[in-house]
This record gives structure tokens, sequence and C-alpha cells, in this order.
């Protein structure tokens, strides 16, 4: 498993070389520059910044000397948070971030392997029905609209919860946690659901109900298991699309994570700024999923890890 690992991180970084291309040159193309919106700059203070920010050097220049950067997991000052640096940013807004998108990861796959379970346990039944149609309901909601319907009902209709801002504190956290973790309940219900139906129909689950074994000791010693396999392959999606939702949810709630910082910096033209969030979070996504192909491995006797043997 280790050398599998190694390999795999290996791998990885052709795709964040990829990544790191791409974004630096993509947010370069964009029409204006980190100083354009200072207008009362002279052009020879404004020559001046972009001398000390190497911004007048040839595009490919400018390209390596990032990538030396980046060897050393330096991201660079921002250009519009003065004084601050990419990582200093990173390192205030990160926990926040990891707060909200943790806890709407872990809410998502507990209620939606219940919800999908009780499902397919109940097939056919009403309850099936009824929390199919709702898993339906939140997949077809989008989070830039049911974020402000939750803060019409909890915060300004009934007033139990802030409509924004941010305290370490729980009341400040659960609407957006509930926000980003809708979708992902809805999208691992339906997958536990098939999974399970299939799982069930299966010739060793057969035999333990020839063998009379109760429904909840066929459940929790022999179908878990596989039938869970389908959700952690979607983990790796799942963890990409809440670091993208929170971009919006943050934004809405007014939250200093990293999502505020990628949006504030991508509307100033802050280059290092966004390029440093777009790394950091490629990264995040580049190790999480090896997590998940490692945990896939555990949970699946049948998958060899050793690439001599196939896989």
């Amino acid at each position: 498993m280790l050398r599998y690992a190694l390999e795999r991180l290996l791998t990885a970084i052709p795709t964040l070389l990829l990544l790191i291309t791409l974004a630096f040159f993509l947010i370069r193309l964009a029409p204006g520059g980190p100083f354009d919106a200072e207008r009362a700059l002279s052009p020879e203070i404004e020559q001046n910044l972009n001398q000390l920010y190497h911004l007048d050097e040839p595009l490919p220049l400018q390209y390596f000397r990032y990538l030396g950067q980046i060897l050393r997991l330096d991201f660079g000052p921002s250009f519009q948070y003065r004084d601050w640096t990419v990582n200093q940013l990173i390192a205030q807004g990160f926990p926040v971030s990891l707060t909200i998108g943790g806890l709407a990861l872990l809410l998502g796959l507990l209620a939606g392997v219940l919800i999908g379970m009780l499902a397919a346990l109940r097939q056919n039944h009403w309850l099936d029905y009824l929390l199919m149609s709702l898993a339906m309901a939140g997949l077809s909601i989008p989070a830039f609209v049911l974020a402000p319907i939750l803060v019409l009902l909890f915060a300004v209709h009934f007033g139990w919860l802030p409509a924004g801002g941010w305290e370490w504190r729980l009341q400040y956290m659960l609407l957006p946690i509930l926000t980003l973790a809708m979708p992902l309940v809805a999208y691992v219900a339906r997958l536990t659901r098939a999974s399970m139906i299939e799982v069930m129909r299966t010739g060793f689950i057969r035999t333990a109900r020839a063998k009379g074994l109760p429904l909840h000791q066929i459940v929790l010693r022999h179908a878990w298991k596989p039938a869970l396999l389908p959700v952690v392959s979607y983990l790796g999606p799942a963890a990409a699309a809440v670091i993208t939702g929170s971009v919006v949810i943050e934004k809405i709630f007014t939250i200093p994570g990293l999502g505020t910082y990628f949006v504030q910096g991508a509307l100033n033209r802050d280059y290092t700024l966004v390029l440093g969030v777009v790394i950091f979070y490629g990264m995040l996504i580049i190790l999480f999923n090896l997590l998940v192909d490692l945990l896939y491995a555990w949970m699946d006797p049948q998958i060899h890890l050793d690439s001599r043997e196939g896989y």
C-alpha cells in the first residue's frame, strides 16, 4: 500500500504542474491588472510597483520564477492585502473553510447514507417514494437559491439564527453547513439506495437470509460495506463540490474563509492570491482522492494496490 501511495503522489505531480500552468496564464488573460483600480497612482509609482513584483518581466520568466517559489511552498505577497503574504491569508481563512466544509461533508455522508439505506430497505414503500422525492428536490435546488431561502426562513421569519457573519459558535455555522450539505445528502442518499438494493439481491445475502439471520444483522455484518463502495468512490467529487460550493456560500453569508479571499482576489486581479488558493485547493483534492482510493481498497479486498497485480 505504501508503494501504491508513493506512485500516486508521483503521478499527481504532472497534474499539479498542469493546474499551475493553466491558472497562471489564464488569470493573466483577464483584462486589467492588480493596480488598475488605484487611479491615483502616477505612472512612475505604478512602474515601480510592477518592478517590485516582477510584473514588468516577460511572462515565461514570471512563470518560472513563480514555479521556483512554489517549490519553496511560498505563494508570494498579496497585491491587494498590503503587508500580508498569500501564505498568511490561507492560514487565516482555511480553518474557517475547513470547519464549514468538513462538517457539511460529514453531515452529508451520515444523513445521506442513513436515508438511502432506509429507503432501500423499504423499497417501493411510501417512505421510499417520499425520501427519494425529497432527494430529487435537494439535487434540483442550487446553493445560491437554497441559501436565501434558509436565511428568510430561519433568520428573518423565525429569528432563530443569524443571517450572516462569522463567530466560532454553532449558530453562525448552521445555515452555511446546511446549505452545503443539502445537495450532498440528496446525492449520497440516491447512491446508497441503488447500491443497497443491488447488494440485498446478491447470493451471499440470500444465504444469510436462509440461515435465519435477522435483517439488522444482515445489514451490519454483510451488506453495509459493499453497499457503501459507490459512496466512497464519490468522496473525491464530493470534496471538490464542497470546495467549489463554499466559494459561493462564504460570499453569501459573509464568512471570512478562503472562498471570500478567492472572490475578492479575482475581482481585484490579485494574481498571487488567486493562484495560491487554486493551487492549495488543487493539492487538497489530489491528497483527498489518494486517501479515498486507499479507503476503497480497504473496504473491497478484491482490489490489489500492487501495480504488478494489475491495478
